[in-house]
């Protein structure tokens, strides 16, 4: 039998951990039963405690995953809506017009959806593997701003889940200064398909970043880019970017349209000096 100092313990513990609520408390009271089973089986100390740390260790991991709230569950739905919507607006192939084309293959196409406006799609071929653009686009998303002239700054304001982050960006004046400073606060998501990778946003509310000093709160989405190897040769990454943005504010159409998928040729272009500095290194 045990010693009457270890059935306290088991019982006591097992009270205490009642009180616990939620995930912890149906966590806790699996471990106090246990417990208290071995009491009564008369388990010797030496099992009694490795059945302790086990089930600790069990409590430790499933503490970890700790459930999300309704506000956070509605930051990762319109995560998923941005992603479903910019991927039906992918896949339409019909009404494209060519906005710029480059010597490289580099292309932006444009077109008007009756209820999100004029819509840009650029498609380019990256000379570096998709885990290489994935890290840098995703895991490296702060840094941004180091290479992206277009970037002043982009912060991570919230990670929710694994797949979802509230970022606040602040993107430089363009065009002569003609664009003043815009920002931006958006949810983003990313996933990852097979070989296939998606990384999508919309604009948002974050109580924590208010408008800001000097900047027009401007607003993007359904906004994505696609990451696929090219076919038959994976050191490429074929990228496709729809961009949908409201600049806010009063600004000529024929300027915002330049202003966009000028900026989508610059951004490639950017990307491929950041890898090539980078890959490898």
């Amino acid at each position: 039998m045990l010693p009457a100092t270890f059935k306290l313990c088991a019982a006591t513990s097992y009270r205490h951990l009642r009180n616990v609520t939620g995930l912890r408390r149906q966590a806790a009271v699996a471990l106090g039963q246990e417990l208290s089973k071995l009491s009564g089986r008369g388990a010797a100390p030496g099992a009694w405690i490795h059945q302790v740390r086990r089930r600790s260790s069990l409590l430790g991991s499933r503490l970890e995953e700790k459930p999300l709230g309704e506000v956070e569950m509605s930051y990762i739905k319109q995560g998923e809506e941005a992603l479903q919507k910019s991927l039906s607006i992918l896949s339409d192939r019909d009404g494209w017009k060519t906005e710029t084309s480059v010597g490289n293959g580099d292309k932006v196409l444009s077109k008007v959806l009756p209820d999100v406006g004029k819509v840009f799609r650029l498609e380019v071929v990256v000379e570096q593997p998709l885990d290489a653009v994935y890290s840098e686009l995703v895991d490296r998303m702060e840094q941004m701003g180091d290479w992206n002239p277009s970037v002043q700054e982009i912060k991570i304001l919230q990670k929710i889940g694994k797949d979802t982050v509230i970022t606040h960006e602040k993107a430089a004046a363009a065009a002569g200064n003609i664009v003043g400073p815009r920002d931006f606060v958006s949810v983003r998501c990313s996933k990852r398909r097979g070989s296939t990778c998606v990384l999508a946003g919309m604009a948002t509310k974050f109580g924590a970043m208010p408008e800001q000093k000097g900047f027009i709160r401007a607003e993007n989405g359904p906004t994505c880019m696609i990451l696929r190897p090219v076919s038959g040769n994976p050191s490429q990454t074929k990228l496709t970017w729809l961009l949908s943005i409201d600049l806010k504010g009063w600004l000529p159409k024929t300027i915002i349209n330049q202003v966009l998928s000028q900026t989508q040729v610059d951004f490639a272009n950017h990307l491929r000096e950041r890898l090539a500095q980078t890959v490898g290194t």
